[in-house]
């Protein structure tokens, strides 16, 4: 595997599970509360929507490069 290939699959780890941590976070507060499962709840939601947001982001990331691409000129 190339360091690019390595590189962007990292990339594609590292940015899922962030967005999937903090977007989780947020919409568990909201939707049910702060209350004493709220760890466990939010937990839960971070491992069902990381499992999606992995696979979606190295499927939309080089579709969204050539579109950036075009757009920043």
């Amino acid at each position: 595997m190339t360091k690019e290939k390595k590189q962007q699959l990292t990339f594609a780890f590292i940015m899922s599970m962030l967005m999937a941590f903090c977007m989780s976070g947020i919409l568990t507060a909201v939707n049910t509360g702060l209350d004493g499962g709220f760890i466990s709840r939010w937990l839960h939601a971070f491992l069902v929507a990381w499992a999606c947001a992995f696979p979606l982001v190295l499927l939309f990331a080089p579709i969204t490069r050539k579109l950036v691409a075009r757009i920043v000129v």
